[in-house]
């Protein structure tokens, strides 16, 4: 709106009579208060999609492995559910914050957002140890992570190659 709002001299330089602003300015304060009131309109939530979470340990490595599936049956085909970590600073459920957890969050509009309350630790993302998967036939999102641990996190990296090859090797 501010690149519309001329005063009388400004419209004048610029060829403008007042009658000229005022409609353009008019059209303009429609289209943004139709854009306000679409972002005010309330979405509506079909509810939240059954889930299942399970719990793990690698047999090679120890790592604790955390495993969740979620149903979203009346998603639409063109939707894939997305995930993002959220620190405990950013949530506004937990007062005070508690910095031994962080927070996972999957979303897919039109259902309400999950979050799992998971350890605050370093999640592993080598190859095959942080995974996710969504079977747009059975619409099912399934997303597997694998915690470092902090103590032997190298330890873990080289020893599961090695144990690997052994194992290949019998």
């Amino acid at each position: 709106i501010k690149a519309f709002v001329l005063s009388g001299m400004e419209a004048k330089m610029k060829g403008l009579t007042q009658d000229g602003v005022g409609p353009l300015l008019s059209e303009t304060s429609l289209a943004a208060s139709a854009a306000a009131a679409a972002k005010r309109a309330p979405r509506v939530k079909i509810g939240r999609p059954g889930y299942e979470v399970s719990k793990s340990r690698d047999p090679l490595t120890h790592q604790r492995c955390l495993s969740f599936s979620l149903h979203f049956p009346d998603l639409s085909s063109d939707i894939q559910p997305r995930h993002r970590f959220m620190s405990c600073y950013e949530q506004r459920v937990d007062s005070p914050p508690d910095r031994r957890y962080q927070y996972l969050l999957i979303a897919a509009e039109p259902y309400e957002t999950v979050a799992f309350k998971i350890p605050n630790e370093k999640i592993d993302k080598g190859e095959g140890r942080f995974v996710s998967y969504w079977d747009k036939d059975e619409k099912r999102f399934t997303l597997t992570c694998y915690f470092m641990d902090e103590d032997n996190s190298t330890l873990h990296a080289s020893s599961t190659a090695d144990e690997r090859q052994m194992v290949s090797a019998d």
